[in-house]
């Protein structure tokens, strides 16, 4: 690994760490409710690309983060490029939030005594997305209304599980807790 690449490395975990770090010392809340109250019905969403494929890892904190702090209603972000291509445009001086993808690679090397042996390499990069909510000329095909299905479909085992203990389960409601 070259010197510039351990440095672009080390500079997306420090830019990672950071952007957490400066959210703790803004006086983080014990818990803060991921929807909004004006929409009680809505699910809690994950981050979605553009496709509609959530994002995972770190980078569902990254832009959790974002979204709460600048407000954002929409759960779909995506890069430049990809709202070009949907006929969208990034408002002229909004500002993109970073997010990492990491993967690796094999590689098949030849040993000293002439076997194969593969390798896996891992790798990360961070590229920049928009929230949807940044982008001008998107149409409704990027912003889906999630249809709402009933909870025990979307949670099946977990949900007849609990469905058979006999306990009253009750969803909704612009609160979020257990009571016994």
């Amino acid at each position: 690994m070259t010197r510039q690449q351990t440095s672009q490395r080390s500079d997306i975990h420090g830019r990672i760490t950071d952007t957490i770090i400066a959210a703790l010392e803004q006086g983080v809340r014990p818990w803060t409710q991921p929807w909004h109250s004006a929409y009680p019905s809505d699910p809690v969403s994950r981050p979605l690309r553009f496709n509609g494929a959530p994002y995972s890892g770190i980078n569902v904190i990254l832009l959790w983060s974002e979204a709460i702090t600048r407000g954002f209603a929409s759960s779909t972000w995506m890069t430049f490029r990809q709202a070009l291509e949907l006929g969208g445009a990034v408002r002229k001086g909004e500002s993109g939030t970073t997010v990492v993808f990491a993967s690796s690679i094999i590689r098949t090397e030849t040993a000293d005594g002439g076997d194969d042996v593969e390798r896996s390499i891992p790798f990360m990069k961070a590229y920049t997305v928009f929230n949807a909510d940044q982008i001008d000329g998107l149409d409704a095909r990027v912003q889906p209304t999630a249809s709402l299905s009933d909870p025990f479909d979307r949670i099946g085992e977990a949900g007849r599980f609990f469905a058979n203990t006999g306990a009253m389960i009750r969803h909704g409601g612009t609160s979020a807790y257990y009571a016994a």
